[in-house]
């Protein structure tokens, strides 16, 4: 596992942000922004995002076996057998793995019910919680969802059938107008 999540951790840091993580910064000229990710990279970090919310953890980041709030950044990208936290514990990768609670679901929720725009990019909305945040949104919420095979949602969605790099820089310039 540890060496499942290093080489993972290797591809993100070799990897750079795109241009729909650019536009979201941008974005934040005009606008409030909070980004809820179910990713676990730190793209939109590194692009300049100001407020973002990991519901699934960070590859980047550790924590301990026996104190789950012992969270560590990684230096570099190897995690291995004998890294242990300030107690002895060997640390694990900071992800949520199948079948663990998401930590961060109600904050995410929370965000969400106060939103009046709301963002749903890249996704099939079919990984539960994170596909049912959606319904916390406010009755008067404008919703856009881009994604190259989006579903058929509600109606009160805006499908926008691109791709992220191309349909959120289109999306944002189009708001910022």
């Amino acid at each position: 596992v540890l060496e499942f999540y290093n080489q993972r951790r290797k591809q993100v840091l070799e990897a750079n942000p795109n241009p729909a993580h650019l536009a979201l910064v941008h974005l934040e000229t005009a606008y409030n922004v909070s980004i809820v990710t179910q990713n676990v990279d730190d793209l939109h970090e590194r692009a300049g995002s100001t407020s973002v919310l990991h519901l699934h953890g960070e590859i980047r980041k550790a924590r301990s076996t026996i104190t789950p709030t012992e969270i560590l950044e990684i230096t570099g990208w190897q995690l291995n057998p004998g890294d242990t936290c300030s107690k002895g514990s060997q640390l694990r990768p900071h992800i949520v793995w199948f079948g663990e609670e998401v930590p961060a679901l109600q904050t995410a929720a929370e965000l969400v019910s106060t939103a009046d725009m709301l963002l749903v990019i890249g996704t099939s909305l079919a990984v539960y919680p994170a596909a049912g945040l959606i319904y916390d949104t406010p009755p008067d919420c404008q919703k856009f969802l881009i994604d190259p095979n989006a579903p058929s949602v509600s109606p009160d969605f805006t499908i926008i059938k691109k791709q992220a790099g191309t349909g959120v820089p289109e999306l944002v310039n189009q708001l910022l107008r």
